[in-house]
Parts: structure tokens; C-alpha cells; sequence
């Protein structure tokens, strides 16, 4: 097997370059040959993406956060290069949906056994969402998280030991003076919904917000549809009940929020929209189009993963 394992040097709370290379050698353990390469920005990690696929190359491994798993996306949809992922970042929620752990004080060879869970994984083919034709893995949130990202990245590496409490204090500073956006929902070319919006948070798999709130229960990633959640509001009092439903999940259950299905979704607004891709921010005037590329990219899957997170059985 060929592989290569791409390190983002500035994901993560920790320096992880000697712990990345530590999980590199557990592929040569299991006999694959393996290049290690350090990326230099975002871009350059969609390049070598890229490269890798073109050149036969059978793994892609990025050592990074969700941010990171992103970039790669962009350069492996619709090839036969598989996708992995060593989680190095500050929000590690792809790697949590498939069970592998991330750095933390207590864990320092996680990355390690991410890799041997990697090397015995087998290979899946999963949906990818388009946003206006950029891929995105997770999520596409449209409106007040979209804001937030806009207004605390880039983070420096001493900030994101503080990750969580820095959000939760960005949510409620920006929903003092954020009152929502009105959007207009077609799906399938048919009108659906209308009206004034916190959050529309379109999303592809069930973890959200670090991974802490299940937003998406029901989701599966190779069934061709993604989940449009709408959230009622406009006052930091309907913040902090959005906050409190997604939390506790009593948000399946509100009368405040939608949930629509699609496999084509498009967003109309009078207003300047603030979108976060997987965590990367972009930002629109217009119209927002969302469309699903179904099971359009492999990924590696580590075994005794949960089934449920697919409709159908990979191999």
C-alpha cells in the first residue's frame, strides 16, 4: 500500500510534528510505504491532496483538525485515493464520529493509535456537500456560527487550549448585536420555507459543536441526502434556547426549528451571508447553492465503528 501522511504544523493545541511521525512508522509496521510531508498552508494541503490521487497513491492521511480534513476533501472527491485522518487539531470531530482519539495532556500517543485503528480500517464511500461548488465534509453553517468563525479565526496555538470557552464567549458577545438574517428555502427548485433565521446549519453527519451537541441523530453519510436544520430568532434570550436545545437535543422536538432533507438546496437572502464550512469561514451576497455528490469520496474506516452511521455496508 501507498500512503502519505500530510501534517498541518500549525493545527492543534500541541506541537504534534514527533508524535505525527511516531504514527508514520506504525504504516511501515503493517508494511506500507509511506511519505511524510509537512503542508504549508491550506492550499497546499488540497495540492498534495490532489497529487496523491493523481499519482496512485492509495491513502491520504492528514494529521490536522476538521479545518484540515476540509482541504483534503477538495483534492480527493471523485478519485480512488482513500481519506484518513490522524487527529491532531483543535476540533477533532470527524475523528470522533469514527472513534479515533485526539491529542490531549493525557493522551500524547493517541496519534499512534489512531494509526494502528487506520492501518486495519476498511474503505467506505461517503456523500460530499457543495457550497456554491466548494466541498465541505461536516457541515455548512449559514448565520451566526458562520459569524463567529469569521470573527476568531485565525487562532493563535495559546487561544485554542481555551477553545470551548472562547466560542461559548463569542456566542454570546456577537449574539448581542447578531439578530439573525431572513432567508428564503427552495429545495429541489420548489419553495419551502421563508422567514427570519439565527442558524441554518446544513449538515452531514451527527456531531456538532466540537462535538459536544448531536445535531443530527438520524444522519447517514452515504445516503445521498444532508439535513437543513432552521433556527427560529432573532434575541440573545432565543441564543441561548438554540444553545440549550442543541445541547440537551430537545432541538428534534421544537416547534422553533425545521429539519428538511435534500440532495439539492439553494438560500436566498437580502443580506450579506457568513458561512463555515467544516469550520472555514466564507461569506456570500446573494444566493447560497448546496448540493450532494453522492458517496463521491473514500474514506478510511477504522473497525467496530458504528454501523448506523451508514445506510449501506462498505468493504
Amino acid at each position: 500500500m501507498k500512503c502519505l501522511v500530510a501534517y498541518n504544523p500549525a493545527a492543534g493545541r500541541y506541537p504534534s510534528r514527533l508524535l505525527v511521525e511516531r504514527a508514520a512508522r506504525v504504516f511501515i509496521e503493517y508494511g506500507w510505504a509511506v511519505r511524510l510531508e509537512q503542508t504549508l498552508d491550506s492550499e497546499h494541503i488540497t495540492r498534495l491532496a490532489r497529487q496523491a490521487a493523481h499519482s496512485g497513491v492509495d491513502y491520504f492521511i492528514i494529521a490536522g483538525g476538521d479545518g484540515s480534513v476540509n482541504r483534503a476533501v477538495a483534492g480527493l472527491v471523485n478519485t480512488d485515493t482513500a481519506l484518513g485522518v490522524l487527529p491532531a487539531g483543535t476540533s477533532n470531530v470527524w475523528a470522533q464520529e469514527l472513534g479515533l482519539p485526539g491529542l490531549s495532556w493525557t493522551r500524547w500517543m493517541a496519534l499512534e493509535e489512531s494509526g494502528r485503528r487506520l492501518a486495519q480500517a476498511h474503505i467506505q464511500t461517503v456523500d460530499v456537500g457543495t457550497c456554491n461548488q466548494i466541498p465541505f465534509l461536516l457541515w455548512a453553517g449559514i448565520g451566526l456560527d458562520g459569524f463567529i468563525i469569521h470573527r476568531i479565526e485565525p487562532r493563535r496555538r495559546w487561544e485554542k487550549h481555551f477553545a470551548v470557552l472562547q466560542y461559548a464567549a463569542s456566542v454570546v458577545w456577537h449574539a448581542s448585536f447578531w439578530h439573525g438574517m431572513n432567508l428564503r428555502v427552495i429545495v429541489d427548485e420548489k419553495p419551502i420555507s421563508s422567514g427570519h433565521f439565527l442558524l441554518a446549519l446544513v449538515s452531514n453527519v451527527r456531531l456538532y459543536a466540537g462535538g459536544l451537541a448531536e445535531v443530527s441523530p438520524l444522519a447517514r453519510l452515504d445516503d445521498g441526502l444532508i439535513d437543513l436544520w432552521l433556527f427560529d430568532g432573532e434575541t440573545l434570550g432565543d441564543v441561548v434556547q438554540l444553545a440549550w436545545e442543541l445541547f440537551s437535543g430537545s432541538h428534534v422536538r421544537s416547534e422553533k426549528v425545521q429539519r428538511i432533507q435534500f440532495s439539492h438546496l439553494r438560500l436566498e437572502s437580502d443580506s450579506r451571508m457568513y458561512v463555515q464550512m467544516d469550520g472555514e469561514p466564507a461569506e456570500w451576497d446573494g444566493s447560497i447553492e448546496i448540493c450532494v455528490k453522492p458517496q463521491s469520496l473514500r474514506i478510511m474506516v477504522p473497525p467496530r465503528i458504528l454501523h448506523d452511521l451508514f445506510s449501506q455496508d462498505g468493504g
